[in-house]
């Protein structure tokens, strides 16, 4: 595994999206929803540092498996749970890649009238992107490699490790 970012350089890189999103969304309350599993540690991480109230959700969307590559087929398998009508929203994801899980997601929510959706992603793998979707904050562009840490895994593993790398090839 070759290293690409460590503990330290990913701390930076979240403390200054929760600024930057803290500043955007002063004086109103977020609701800030994961898809699960890979954005939970960067979105544990991510809601301690803003300052600004925030309200925390999940969803669950499948569309990998034990291969590098999505499927193409996208499900939820977790529904969110709290009342977003009316209110601001943030998705927060570990990496988009080919894009149809966020814009899938995206639909679905905008099908319950919030006031806003925007997009948070730690990773923006520009290489995959098969549909164009709005990334509203990104914590680092990357254009290739399979990475894993840090949320990210492969076939369920490595998604405790606490910097991110590359899988060689």
């Amino acid at each position: 595994m070759i290293p690409v970012l460590s503990r330290t350089e990913i701390a930076h890189k979240v403390k200054s999206l929760a600024q930057r999103i803290s500043e955007d969304y002063a004086g109103k309350e977020l609701v800030v929803i994961g898809i699960l599993k890979g954005s939970f540690i960067f979105l544990a991480d991510l809601v301690r540092e803003l300052t600004i109230p925030a309200q925390v959700d999940f969803v669950r969307l499948a569309s990998y498996g034990p291969t590098t590559t999505s499927s193409g087929t996208i499900r939820i398998t977790k529904e969110t749970e709290l009342d977003i009508r009316n209110r601001d929203v943030l998705i927060v994801e570990d990496i988009i890649d080919s894009g149809l899980t966020i814009a899938y997601l995206l639909n679905h929510l905008r099908s319950f009238s919030p006031r806003s959706v925007k997009v948070c992603t730690f990773i923006d793998k520009i290489e995959r992107r098969e549909i164009q979707v709005p990334i509203d904050y990104a914590g680092l562009i990357v254009e290739h490699g399979f990475l894993v840490g840090y949320g990210l895994d492969f076939d369920e593993k490595y998604r405790t490790l606490p910097a991110i790398y590359r899988i060689a090839s």
